[in-house]
C-alpha cells in the first residue's frame, strides 16, 4: 500500500504567549485588518481534536499525522488513548523552526500561506501526503484512492473559474484585501493559466512532496518571496494551487467537482438563523469532508449542538 501521511497546520491564538508575540510583530494597521490578522484567523476551540479524531475514525490507513505549530502542543495523547483504545495513528508535533530551518529570519510567522509553502520540509514526510487545516475533518470512511490513484496521480477537489476578474489586478499589486480566491489566482497565473483556474475549496489537499522540492530547487527566489511576509499579503500565492495547476497541465492529477464531497460551514455575523439552517442540512449530508470555518463566531448553543453532532458522528467523547 502507498505510504500516505497527513499534515495539519494548527495554532492556538488564544494562548497568551502567542497573542503577545503576534502583537509584538504586527503593526497596529495590520492587526486591525481581518483578512490579515483578525482574531478569528487564530481562534482555537478544539477543532484540532475533531480533525485528528476523524482521521483515526475514517482513515486509519494513514501512516502518520504531523501537526505543524509554533511552540505549542494540543496534548492529544490522553484524548486519543481514551477514544481509540485499540490503537491510533502516530502523531508528531513539528515546530515552525523545523520547516523554516535555514530561513529563520522569516520567523515568527503568523501567515498560513507562508507556513504551507514550507510544510513539505517536514523531516521524514512521505512523498504523498494530505494537508488539512485544523478546522477540516472527515465525515465518512475514505481510502487512499480518494486522494491518490494507483499510478501516483493526485486527486483534487476543486471548481473551475474564469481568470477574468478585474479585482485581481489590484491584488497582484498588493493593494487589495487578501482573499481566498485572490491568492489562488496569483498561483494560477504563475503556473501559466490564461483563461481558467481551479478554485480550491476547504477540503483536504493531496500533495506531492517531490513537486515542492523541485520548485524550491529551481526557483528559490519565488519561494523565498512567498515566505517573507509575517502576515498574509495580497501578493502571495497559494502553494497548493500552484501545484494543482502545474500537475493539471502535465497530466499529473485528476480534478473532481467539490460537490457532493465537501460540506462547508461558516457562521455569518448577525445571522444566527443561517448557521441553524446549515446545521440541519449537515445531519443529512453524505459528504466525505467538512470544514467548520470561524466557529468562534457561532453562539455557545450552536457550538454545543455541533460538538454533540461530531461526538455522535465520530463515536468519540470530546473534552470540555
Amino acid at each position: 500500500m502507498m505510504k500516505v501521511d497527513a499534515v495539519i497546520t494548527w495554532v492556538d491564538g488564544d494562548d497568551k504567549a502567542h497573542r503577545a508575540k503576534r502583537f509584538r510583530y504586527g503593526s497596529n494597521g495590520i492587526l486591525k485588518e481581518e483578512d490579515k490578522a483578525g482574531d478569528t484567523r487564530f481562534s482555537s476551540l478544539g477543532e484540532i481534536f475533531w480533525c485528528v479524531a476523524s482521521l483515526n475514525r475514517f482513515a486509519p490507513w494513514l501512516n502518520k499525522i504531523y501537526i505543524v505549530t509554533d511552540g505549542q502542543d494540543p496534548h492529544l495523547e490522553d484524548f486519543l488513548a481514551e477514544n481509540f483504545p485499540q490503537g491510533y495513528i502516530p502523531v508528531e508535533i513539528v515546530d515552525h523552526k523545523t520547516i523554516f530551518r535555514g530561513y529563520e529570519q522569516y520567523l515568527p510567522t503568523f501567515n498560513s500561506i507562508s507556513i504551507e509553502t514550507m510544510t513539505w520540509r517536514i523531516p521524514g514526510l512521505s512523498d504523498r501526503f494530505i494537508e488539512l487545516n485544523d478546522d477540516m475533518m472527515l465525515l465518512a470512511p475514505v481510502n487512499p484512492h480518494d486522494f491518490f490513484l494507483e499510478d501516483g496521480r493526485s486527486v483534487w477537489y476543486a471548481d473551475s473559474y474564469s481568470m477574468h476578474w478585474t479585482r485581481f489586478t489590484r491584488m497582484l499589486k498588493g493593494k487589495g484585501k487578501v482573499t481566498f480566491k485572490g491568492v489562488m489566482y496569483n498561483a494560477a497565473k504563475l503556473a501559466g493559466a490564461r483563461w481558467r483556474f481551479f478554485k480550491l475549496n476547504h477540503a483536504p489537499r493531496a500533495l506531492q512532496r517531490g513537486f515542492y522540492e523541485r520548485l524550491f530547487t529551481e526557483f528559490p527566489e519565488l519561494v523565498t518571496r512567498n515566505i517573507s511576509h509575517r502576515f498574509r499579503n495580497a501578493v502571495q500565492f497559494t502553494p497548493q494551487e500552484y501545484q494543482l495547476m502545474k500537475l493539471h497541465y502535465g497530466g499529473g492529477c485528476v480534478v473532481r467537482p467539490v460537490r457532493p464531497y465537501l460540506f462547508f460551514v461558516q457562521p455569518k455575523k448577525g445571522k444566527p438563523e443561517y448557521l441553524e439552517s446549515k446545521l440541519r442540512h449537515l445531519e443529512e449530508s453524505k459528504a466525505l469532508f467538512a470544514c467548520f470555518n470561524s466557529i468562534d463566531l457561532a453562539t455557545l448553543e450552536q457550538r454545543a449542538r455541533l460538538e454533540r453532532w461530531i461526538e455522535e458522528r465520530l463515536d468519540i467523547k470530546l473534552r470540555r
